[in-house]
Formats: structure tokens, C-alpha cells, sequence
């Protein structure tokens, strides 16, 4: 992409109240023409624009003002940018070799089988593939149905793990949560609290759970440990 200048009009006021370069030079610069020039200085034109300093943000350089001034033929040129800035490139869709393109069908049918949380598009973005080979393959229409095998992609090489994971995480952020995945969760919770209520050991005032009851005959116990210990070190001290 060619440089080009940044606010030419503005660059062309700045120019004329800063330098003594010829009108056509200044022209020429700004892809203007010399009569513009001269009606900025004469003060017809672009009267409310503020001049922009080309030298400040690095299209021209002191000496090449100076060189310019001592000599009215030299055409002033834009100084090569300082930073690149890298064009965007265009994704283009995944490239699969020709060797591997038969592995594709089995690859997706690995795919819809152990991750159902992932869509065409995902599939497609995977394994570079079309979206009408998915659906044939999902409903088992397929020209080949009867003969795939499922095998996973990363082994196939078709996609690394990581692309894999991250398809998956993005997949399973817009599902809600299975439930028997919450009756695990909630199994998990009341276990980890039943197991730190014994540790602690029961008392009048923690429950495990606020609506269950506490158990009369382990209260009962744990009391008549704690009662008996006075009066085993009191034989202790008699003896």
C-alpha cells in the first residue's frame, strides 16, 4: 500500500507560513495545485484550518526543507515510515493436503460423536471441510457411511489440541449446564460438608445443613466424654 500524506490541506497551510518553498514545490507535495496554494497565501483559503507540522510527524525532514528552499526544481518526497504496520491479512479457509483429505469424513464423524456441543461451522473450521458433508454425515447419508470409522483429528493431523480445546470452550460457554451435572455438583457439596461436620466433631451450634436435624444420640455422647474426663483426672489426683 503506497504512502500517502496525512491532511494535505493542513500540511500545505503549514508550509506556506513556515518555509519559503515555491508554490508548484508545495503544490506538488500536497497533490494540490498552485493556485490553491496561492489563495492559502494570500489568505482566501482554508483560513479556519491549523497548519500540521509534516517534520513532527515524520513525512518530511529538516534538510529536506532546506535542500528544497535552495533549489525551486527539487520536488519534495515523503520520508519512509519509521514503523511498519503490518497489513491484515484475510483468513483464508483451513488448507487440508490432498493425502489427508480422505481421513476428513472419519475425523467428523469422531467429532459428532464425542463433542455434540460443537456445531457445523466448528467442525468446518476444524477440519476444513464443507458444511453439506456434515449434515450428510450426521444423518448418516453420507456415501460412505457404512464404512467410516471414527478416529480423532488431532491424530490425524488434521488440527492441533489446542484448536481442538478452544473450540470446545467456546462451544460449551452458550450451553447451560447439564443436569446431571448439577446433581453431581450438588452430591460433591453435600459430601465435603458432611465430611468437615464429623472432623469438627458434632455441636449445639453447627449443623451441616440448616434444615437437618442434629443427631440426639451423638450429642448425647460427645457430652458424656467431655463429663467423664474431670472425673478421671480427679482419681488420678486422689490417688
Amino acid at each position: 500500500m503506497a504512502q500517502q500524506l496525512l491532511m494535505p490541506k493542513a500540511t500545505a497551510v503549514w508550509l506556506v507560513d513556515n518555509t519559503s518553498l515555491s508554490f508548484e514545490q508545495i503544490a506538488d507535495f500536497c497533490l494540490m495545485h498552485p493556485l490553491e496554494i496561492k489563495a492559502i497565501a494570500d489568505g482566501e483559503s482554508a483560513q479556519g484550518i491549523k497548519g500540521l507540522d509534516p517534520i513532527g510527524n515524520g513525512q518530511l525532514t529538516r534538510a529536506d526543507i532546506e535542500n528544497a528552499e535552495k533549489n525551486d526544481k527539487l520536488k519534495l518526497k515523503l520520508a519512509p515510515p519509521k514503523v511498519r504496520v503490518p497489513e491484515a491479512k484475510r483468513k483464508a479457509p483451513r488448507y487440508t493436503p490432498v493425502s489427508k483429505r480422505q481421513d476428513r469424513p472419519n475425523a467428523i464423524l469422531w467429532l459428532v460423536r464425542n463433542h455434540a456441543e460443537l456445531d457445523n461451522a466448528a467442525i468446518s473450521r476444524l477440519v476444513g471441510t464443507t458444511k453439506n458433508t456434515i449434515e450428510a454425515i450426521r444423518d448418516r447419508s453420507h456415501w460412505n457411511s457404512a464404512n467410516l470409522v471414527p478416529m480423532d483429528p488431532v491424530t490425524l493431523g488434521l488440527c492441533t489440541q489446542i484448536d481442538l480445546d478452544l473450540e470446545v470452550e467456546k462451544a460449551m460457554r452458550g450451553l447451560p449446564q447439564r443436569p446431571e451435572d448439577l446433581a453431581e455438583e450438588e452430591r460433591l457439596l453435600s459430601a465435603s460438608q458432611t465430611e468437615n461436620w464429623l472432623s469438627s466433631g458434632p455441636s449445639m451450634d453447627k449443623k451441616p445443613d440448616e434444615d437437618q436435624e442434629l443427631d440426639a444420640a451423638a450429642v448425647f455422647a460427645k457430652l458424656t466424654s467431655m463429663k467423664s474426663k474431670p472425673d478421671e483426672d480427679g482419681d488420678k489426683d486422689d490417688r
